[in-house]
């Protein structure tokens, strides 16, 4: 029998199979494994940028109501378990020993039958599912990894699918136009089960339009701006108030009114989320759930979502958000300048090389003052040296100001350093990649 350092050490071992899109593998491996995601009541979220985010908070909600829930989310940020959740606790190392066992032990099977071999996330899909149906939990929550269509999670038959925002990120599988993406993501639209996405591009909305369509499904849209509170026909937002300690504002939807609800998630962008939430929760009356509003209150704001926006410390202020793609880095920007405007900024980033990191660093490195280059813990990152050098050969170094950029190959000295040149009114950033992210936030336990 496996422990769990012996688990995890399978798992990751199952990096070397790759990433590889379809439902052949997890299909036939829930198969021999019982099937247990069968009978169980599953809210399913894709999209872009927010996806986690739109899962805490739903989770949070349902909890609020009263139910037992399982989340399933990825990528963790300090320990493995944090990947599968009931009721906010992450699973137990023996469960996760005793369940890799089982599955390890059916991926026999699949081989003596030559069936192929599970990747990594398939595993830790089909152990999600299995530790669910042991907790016999009431909803799952199930956040896609990539993509949506051939992504493992897909397997799943929801009660409602949720699309947060779609832009660019993963074109290497998912495609090169908005429209290629789009069409990935929509691959959780199954036929009559209600869809609820955010806000979208007009070529990510006509894709979802047609999808829903085409398989009968009720389709919940989400504008950012409530224009007109008469015979709406849209979920929408009003902002009220905003500060770091959280973001008061209202929600229309089509049957009822929100008044004054608060989230402790910074960031504009997390009212799209919020809104988002609400019809989906509303969209489970289809299903004959009903959530209570006091639940709907309390759950919001109640919902953490760590390494997003979060603060660390202050005096200096210390920023960690996962921002890994160029729609996040934007993100970030808006929130920097909103609620930090005066203050000196420090920025260390950390990026894979897959990502469009040229269009990263020119979005966000013109408002540093200094930049320190690091490595995300992961094989695919960009070397601290190299993206140390695509800054300073960039128009912003010699056009725009005279950024100093410090390499640190480590990412505890690259969080030294920022904290030895920062004075006490200073911002440090952090961002690039939630595996650098993660890092940070166990280094740093001690700052908080």
């Amino acid at each position: 029998m496996l422990n769990y350092d012996e688990a995890l050490e399978y798992i990751h071992g199952l990096n070397k199979f790759g990433t590889k899109l379809g439902l052949d593998n997890i299909t036939r491996l829930l198969e021999i494994l019982g099937n247990p995601h069968h009978g169980m009541r599953i809210i399913h979220v894709a999209g872009t940028n927010g996806k986690g985010s739109t899962c805490a908070m739903i989770d949070s909600i349902l909890r609020a109501a009263g139910y037992k829930v399982g989340l399933y989310t990825s990528p963790y940020l300090e320990v493995f378990n944090e990947r599968i959740r009931v009721n906010g606790k992450n699973i137990p190392d023996k469960a996760i020993a005793r369940l890799t066992q089982k599955v390890r032990d059916a991926i026999s099977i699949m081989q003596q039958k030559n069936l192929g071999h599970p990747t990594e996330f398939e595993v830790v899909t089909a152990l999600g599912f299995l530790y669910f149906k042991e907790q016999a939990v009431d909803f799952i929550v199930l956040e896609v990894g990539m993509g949506g269509r051939l992504d493992a999670t897909n397997v799943a038959m929801p009660l409602v699918s949720v699309i947060t925002p779609i832009s660019f990120d993963h074109q290497k599988y998912l495609g090169n136009t908005l429209a290629d993406i789009s069409r990935e993501k929509c691959g959780i639209i199954k036929k009559g089960v209600p869809v609820v996405s955010g806000p979208q591009e007009k070529e990510a909305l006509r894709v979802i339009e047609e999808t829903c369509a085409r398989r009968g499904c009720i389709l919940k849209r989400v504008l950012d701006r409530c224009e007109n509170r008469e015979n709406i026909d849209f979920i929408c937002y009003n902002p009220l108030r905003d500060s770091l300690n959280g973001q008061v504002f209202d929600v229309d939807t089509p049957k009822n009114h929100y008044s004054n609800l608060k989230i402790r998630l910074l960031g504009s962008h997390q009212l799209d989320n919020a809104a988002t939430v609400v019809g989906a929760i509303e969209a489970l009356e289809l299903s004959g759930i009903k959530i209570s509003r006091d639940a709907i209150y309390s759950g919001l704001e109640n919902a953490r979502w760590p390494g997003r926006l979060e603060i660390l410390r202050e005096n200096p202020t210390v920023l960690i958000d996962g921002a890994h793609n160029i729609a996040g880095i934007r993100t970030l920007k808006e929130a920097i300048l909103k609620y930090f405007p005066q203050k000196k900024k420090i920025l260390v980033l950390g990026i894979l090389k897959d990502k469009d990191y040229n269009d990263m660093i020119e979005e966000i490195v013109p408002l540093a003052d200094a930049v320190i280059t690091t490595a995300p813990d992961n094989p695919r990152a960009l070397s601290a040296e190299e993206l140390a050098e695509t800054i300073r050969e960039s128009r912003i170094i010699h056009e725009d100001k005279n950024i100093e950029v410090y390499v640190r190959n480590e990412i505890k000295d690259a969080l030294t350093l920022s904290l030895e040149i920062a004075t006490p009114g200073d911002l440090i950033v952090f961002a690039g990649s939630l595996y650098m992210i993660g890092r940070v936030r166990t280094i740093a336990s001690d700052l908080r």
